[in-house]
């Protein structure tokens, strides 16, 4: 795991775990919301719960642009250095889909959480 985190870039991969931090922060506040029932006295708290989703989303789109950045700069190197042998250069772009790779994820993490978060707070209003 640490060497997809550095072969990824130090600096997107961040950005990545600090965003899956903060969805799993939120999602267990909203999750002791619904357990302690201060979820219903909110009026648009199933709006709120949306949040997960687009935090999930926002990392997606910032591991495509982890991605993207990382060409560039591949594509840049590649041009100053003339021949390139086909390995290298399928090397390097299996390393650069490893920010998007991993944003995908997060934002399939993030959706399973919102619509257990859902189907449980559908659930307590019910009950």
């Amino acid at each position: 795991m640490k060497d997809w985190f550095v072969m990824g870039g130090s600096l997107f991969m961040s950005i990545l775990t600090i965003l899956l931090v903060i969805i799993v922060a939120v999602s267990v506040y909203f999750a002791v919301a619904i357990a302690s029932g201060k979820a219903s006295e909110k009026e648009n708290f199933k709006q709120q719960l949306r949040y997960i989703k687009s935090l999930g989303l926002f990392t997606m789109i910032t591991g495509i642009l982890g991605q993207l950045i990382g060409l560039f700069s591949a594509f840049t190197a590649i041009e100053a250095a003339g021949d390139v042998s086909p390995a290298m250069l399928a090397g390097g772009l299996k390393i650069s889909l490893i920010t998007t790779l991993t944003g995908i994820v997060i934002y399939l993490i993030s959706i399973i959480i919102w619509f257990l978060l859902d189907m449980y707070y559908q659930k307590k209003l019910t009950s």
